[in-house]
Formats: structure tokens, C-alpha cells, sequence
């Protein structure tokens, strides 16, 4: 039987690739929970806080934002705009290209969904000095670029 998280191969001595791969997971899994009583899915609480962020974007910069793929994205996009969360627009200047915004019901299904968000990101940060949030935050973004090329 293995051993628990946290604990030999899936503790300090494991890979890298894992432990970061075992701590998404168990960190998705907690805002997933969270979500489902509100309503709402964790890539779908993704494509609204991708929106907030960067309103206007089109399905497949949503994608390419959000990891997901563009199947996953049109899925979340239909079932958003279905319940009123985002509206789209044509873009200015190449009308055939699709832009998302966020509705009123948008904002606030966001502003529902943050709270957990922000009670799971208090405990991914609990016991870390702003110092060492700040290295963490730094290598873990290193990695996503540095992977990415």
C-alpha cells in the first residue's frame, strides 16, 4: 500500500513533476467541492476569472488562457452564455472573431466563487512568509514559461 501524501515518493523525496502534479490535483479537488454547491465548475470559475482579467478575449485565447482545450472552452462558453454570465461581441476590426465579456450575472457568479478561491489560496499560503510566497509564486511561474517554449 502506498503511503499517504505528503509522506516517502509522494513527500519531500518525490519527484518534482509529481508533487506538483499530486498538490494541483488535491488543490483542484478542494475548489471543485467548493464550486459545486454554488453552482459552478472549476473551469468554467477559470474561463470568468480569465474574462475579468482580460475582457474581450476570443474562445480560443480563452483556451490557450485557461489550459483548456477548444472543445472544453465551447462547451463552458454555451453553458455561460446560456445562464447569462458572458455575452459575446464581434471584434472591431476582424468581425468574424468572437469576443467574450462578462454580464452583470457574470461578475457576481464570480464575485460567489472567489470566496472559496481565496479561502484555498489562504491555505496554500498559510505558514509562508511573504518572502517565500513570492519564491514560490516566482519559480512556479518560471516553470509554466520555461515549459512552454
Amino acid at each position: 500500500m502506498p503511503p499517504p501524501p505528503g509522506q516517502g515518493k509522494r513527500g519531500e523525496q518525490g519527484y518534482f513533476a509529481y508533487l506538483l502534479r499530486q498538490a494541483a490535483a488535491a488543490s483542484r479537488l478542494t475548489l471543485e467541492r467548493s464550486l459545486t454547491e454554488l453552482g459552478a465548475t472549476q473551469p468554467q470559475f477559470l474561463v470568468l476569472t480569465m474574462l475579468k482579467a482580460y475582457p474581450g478575449l476570443s474562445g480560443a485565447d480563452l483556451a490557450r488562457v485557461a489550459m483548456l482545450t477548444p472543445q472544453t472552452v465551447g462547451v463552458i462558453i454555451r453553458n455561460l452564455e446560456r445562464d447569462g454570465a458572458i455575452r459575446m461581441t464581434r471584434h472591431p476590426v476582424h468581425g468574424r472573431v468572437l469576443q467574450w465579456t462578462l454580464t452583470r450575472r457574470g461578475l457576481t457568479l464570480l464575485d460567489k466563487c472567489r470566496k472559496p478561491a481565496m479561502a484555498l489560496e489562504r491555505r496554500l499560503a498559510a505558514g509562508l512568509s511573504p518572502q517565500a510566497q513570492a519564491t514560490v509564486r516566482r519559480w512556479l511561474a518560471r516553470i509554466a514559461a520555461d515549459l512552454q517554449q
